[in-house]
């Protein structure tokens, strides 16, 4: 191949009218690597717009003999969508349903489109593109034709081979193949004709055979069916620009069966069996799986499922209900199980099929919690095989000291699995091929496939001569020198393969990082391996529209729909500057500019499902930036807020009449890193804690210990603490802007039965401190709370908080930034209003048809669930519409210059047209920017969910609750803010 430099390359691109080449090295990273291990940096990537532009990239590429990949959504877990040279994205422009045809029932789609976006556009005709890839919310067409893309509901409706009807699209010497499909099949027939005796006995043995080229179609008795034979070829023959797709009748009524079995390897014993019921799907799992979900997501991630240690979710489908539940209890007693039930409730069967669905991200993380890894995550054998094979697997993994979580297409003995792979261990990478040797050796003597659906790809080419002969090994060479005899598309893969331990991602770690400031106790204390837990399934650039479940992550990716702003972008640019590929470093300006509309939501915390937590990584980046260094103005403006705050709400009609000033001279905010058209909010005349509470002193208890649950759902135990007592956490926000809520807390407390208490001195959590990365200062500020906070939680007296973030910061950042036993105590004994209110035995006031619009805050949402909040409500009768997504505001995010579009479009994609439908009497916004957002942009009064519940107390229900003071009356009155400040910043942040 020749050598062109970057420069020079993008040039020749963009004069050979290419209207969106890249080269900057934040947009290289993204494009470096897929869901694989592999890191294959690009020279160029290309944003195609149409037929046209690929025509010509490929004109460019050959003429300066540049290699060329063309990738879709960049969730290949084998490394099939990484090449040198130039990359094709064909996600961002070439993206439509072109056309929809329900008589003939296909659909002409852009090799761009995302699988659910053609399945939305099939639904209105009762039609479904049948394969289903769990990452349908992300997946291209076009990359599921590279791979011969399954999915669960293979059984019923095949590959995604079986369901292309038509291709178009260019060979690498520029042939269209529209134009020219009779010459091309014609050269492809006379290869086959060479040897159609190994054809015939080594390929199409079972459904899931899908390692190396699938020459079968090739064969005169299949037509030399040319669109067929290219699907599953990973961009080695051909580049597409458009493909003719089969859609099916999607079916009137299915019923999700649970089967329980002792173990995996009974369950695969089953399946020859239940196939003769003749499912749609047939999932296999077992409690390795299981178990990761809970511990990553609490005990109620996972629906209840019927007793044993292994699962099959099997799918049913019929024209009625009632033919479905009869073919369910038929299979029920047809299959030998320890347990089993249907699940008729389509909510509950969706959550449970959610399970199976995150399992590519669920299962990146071992059992220990230890990194786990692609490379042998596709192997297939035949059905009847599975059993034997998965016996034999485990023995595998014993022998060579390795953990999984396997789980797959039980019903086409296609297998899911990823490894503890030992690849940064000083000779793991020799001790991981060694592995993958006596895999590929155990999966050809069960007759099966090293791939089931994902491709070779990097990960399994060199693997092919265990499973191929040499004759059928030459078959493989004779069509790639017939159709791309430089080897121009896709180098490295199938033919000609690398090795499969080169180009590595995850090896080779800078050993100059300097010391992380958070602790990553999940994560062994590297910043490195944090960085290195996005695994790249995608499921931050999931379309928010397609995406059903409640998710926050990924906001900014939905804004500006730039990989280089998701979650998985992020990690990718971290990752250069971790492992030092690049010249990438914590102070690159692509580095920030990658990060800066990062909402610090921590969103993907909770939903990334190998939770990277981003919020928490750009923290780190802007602590190790700008360690000893004059900073941004916005962290001296808004990152120091809690002081401002403090010094203006001593007097608050002054601090208005400035803020009203301020708003008047918009130079003033610009001034402040502020931007003029955001609103901002109106100090109250007199705090909560100036203004006085009737609470009991806050001297330090001398109870005995009581034991209080954490984690998400940690408010959903049994009665309420014995000692009656709990400390009410008052932030900075609730404090002066909105006491309201802070005295409605303490009339719900009291109602319930609680003596609130308040701390003997105003403290901050430091939560602004963290999101800007002032680390140093936020954990003296972190440790200096929770030593006030100590002597209540050792005495089991339980802490509420009333801001979701500030409450989140002593549930999550707080022990991260400390490591302290004493930090986790207070996090253990820290609860939202409705996690303590679902432990104790007290009847909410009664909600019945009042209609609930909620814009759950994100932390609230990823660090402690909404769950108790959504229960509450629903069980007082309130009718609850709870907004997924983000309001866009995100503490001082959307208030900054240069995020204002972002912050509005992100509110755009949720809250506002919520807000604008008016379905609602109450708009629920615990969170102090949601409110603020919901006003500035939205005209809306938001509530906290205090104040809704103390507004239907009855009269007497809080005989204590707060009440105001009248001036110069200080009897009963609480502790007034300490005049001594203690969020000051150390002088390395000054």
């Amino acid at each position: 191949m020749a050598t062109v430099s970057t420069t020079s390359l993008a040039a020749l691109l963009t004069g050979a009218g290419l209207t969106d080449v890249r080269d900057d090295a934040a947009t290289l990273a993204t494009r470096s690597t897929d869901a694989s291990l592999y890191r294959v940096p690009p020279q160029v990537v290309v944003m195609p717009r149409d037929a046209d532009e690929v025509a010509r990239a490929l004109e460019v590429a050959r003429a300066e003999g540049i290699p060329l990949t063309a990738r879709g959504a960049g969730t290949s877990i084998a490394g099939n969508a990484i090449g040198p040279g130039i990359v094709l994205d064909f996600s961002r422009h070439m993206n439509q349903v072109l056309a929809l045809d329900p008589e003939s029932r296909t659909a002409t789609v852009q090799p761009g489109v995302v699988q659910a976006r053609l399945q939305d556009a099939a639904r209105p005709h009762g039609l479904l593109f049948g394969p289903d890839p769990s990452t349908s919310t992300r997946c291209t067409i076009g990359g599921m034709i590279g791979n011969n893309a399954c999915g669960t509901k293979s059984l019923a409706y095949g590959r995604t081979s079986d369901n292309t009807l038509d291709i178009a699209g260019f060979l690498a010497d520029g042939t269209d193949l529209t134009e020219s499909a009779d010459v091309v099949r014609d050269r492809l027939a006379r290869i086959a004709a060479t040897d159609l005796a190994t054809i015939r006995t080594e390929f199409a043995r079972f459904g899931r055979q899908a390692s190396g080229y699938a020459l079968e179609h090739l064969l005169p008795e299949n037509g030399t069916d040319l669109a067929r034979f290219l699907v599953g070829s990973e961009g080695t023959l051909a580049v597409l620009t458009q493909a003719t797709v089969r859609l099916v009748e999607r079916p009137a009524s299915t019923r999700l069966v649970v089967l329980g079995f002792a173990t995996q390897y009974d369950a695969a014993d089953a399946v020859p069996t239940l196939l003769q019921h003749a499912p749609t799907a047939c999932e296999g799992l077992d409690s390795r799986l299981v178990q990761v979900l809970r511990d990553r997501r609490g005990p109620h991630a996972v629906p209840p499922l019927p007793r044993g240690d292994a699962w099959l979710f099997v799918e049913l489908a019929g024209q009625t209900p009632g033919e479905v539940d009869a073919a369910a209890a038929h299979l029920i007693e047809a299959i030998d199980a320890v347990d089993a039930r249907a699940v008729p409730d389509p909510a509950e069967a969706t959550a449970l099929w959610r399970i199976r669905s995150d399992g590519a991200g669920l299962a990146g993380r071992s059992a220990a919690n230890e990194p786990a890894h692609a490379g042998w995550e596709d192997a297939a054998v035949p059905p009847d095989q599975l059993g034997g094979y998965l016996r034999r697997f485990d023995d595998l993994l014993e022998d060579h000291g390795l953990t999984a979580a396997p789980y797959g297409h039980f019903g086409e003995g296609c297998m899911h699995v990823r490894l503890d792979l030992p690849l940064e261990a000083p000779d793991g990478v020799a001790r991981s091929r060694a592995f993958l040797e006596d895999a590929a050796r155990l999966v050809a003597e069960f007759g099966g496939s090293m791939s089931g659906e994902h491709g070779d790809g990097r990960a399994r080419s060199e693997l092919l001569p265990y499973m191929y002969s040499p004759a059928a090994l030459r078959l493989f060479r004779a069509v790639k020198h017939e159709l791309d005899p430089t080897g121009l598309l896709n180098p490295g893969v199938l033919v000609d393969p690398e090795p499969l331990d080169a180009n590595l991602r995850i090896t080779g770690v800078r050993h100059d990082l300097p010391l992380p400031a958070f602790m990553y106790p999940e994560d062994d204390g590297r910043f490195s391996r944090a960085v290195h837990r996005c695994t790249g399934v995608g499921k931050c650039v999931a379309d928010g529209v397609l995406d059903k479940t409640p998710t926050v992550m990924c906001p900014s990716y939905l804004a500006t729909r730039e990989d280089r702003h998701s979650t998985r972008g992020r990690a990718r640019v971290l990752q250069e500057v971790v492992n030092g590929h690049s010249a990438l470093d914590f102070d690159s300006p692509e580095v920030h500019d990658s990060l800066d509309l990062c909402l610090s939501c921590k969103g993907c915390a909770s939903d990334c499902p190998t939770g990277t937590d981003m919020a928490t990584l750009k923290s780190e980046v802007l602590h190790q930036t700008y360690r000893g260094r004059v900073r941004p103005v916005t962290h001296y403006s808004l990152g120091w807020l809690p002081r401002w705050v403090a010094l203006a709400a001593r007097t608050p009609g002054l601090a208005n009449r400035m803020m009203r000033l301020a708003r008047r001279v918009p130079a003033l905010l610009r001034v402040a890193g502020i931007d003029p058209r955001r609103g901002l909010p109106t100090f109250a005349p007199r705090t909560f804690l100036r203004d006085g509470v009737s609470l009991a002193p806050g001297a330090a208890p001398a109870d005995p210990p009581v034991a209080v649950p954490h984690g998400r759902g940690a408010g959903s135990g049994g009665g309420a603490p014995a000692s009656g007592r709990v400390v009410l956490f008052v932030d900075t926000f609730s404090n002066a802007f909105t006491p309201d809520a802070a005295r409605a807390t303490v009339a719900v407390l009291e109602a319930a039965g609680y003596s609130v208490e308040l701390l003997p001195r105003q403290t901050c959590c430091g939560l602004t401190w963290i999101t800007t990365g002032q680390l140093d200062a936020a954990r003296r500020m972190v440790d200096a709370t929770v030593q006030q906070l100590l002597p209540y939680v050792q005495a089991g007296v339980p802490i509420v908080g009333i801001e979701p973030s500030c409450t989140g910061v002593l549930r999550k950042d707080a022990p991260e930034l400390l490591g302290t036993p004493e930090a986790e105590l207070v996090a253990e004994h820290t609860l939202t209003l409705a996690e303590l209110l679902a432990r104790t035995d007290w009847t909410p006031p009664d909600l019945t048809g009042v209609r609930v619009l909620a814009q759950p805050h994100c932390h609230h949402h990823a660090v402690m669930g909404w769950s108790a909040d959504q229960r509450l409500l629903e069980g007082a009768g309130a009718q609850v519409e709870a907004l997924a997504g983000c309001c866009g505001l995100a503490g001082n995010f959307g208030v900054e210059l240069g995020h204002y579009e972002v912050s509005v479009a992100v509110a755009e994609q949720h809250l506002l047209p919520a807000l604008r439908r008016g379905e609602h009497d109450v708009v629920l916004t615990d969170g102090f920017s949601c409110r603020l957002q919901a006003s500035d942009l939205g005209d809306a009064q938001g509530m906290h969910l205090a104040e809704l519940l103390a507004s239907r107390l009855e009269p007497g229900d809080a005989a204590g609750a707060a009440h105001p003071i009248e001036p110069g009356d200080t009897a009963g009155a609480a502790h007034p803010i300490d005049t001594k400040d203690t969020t000051t910043p150390d002088r390395e942040d000054r």
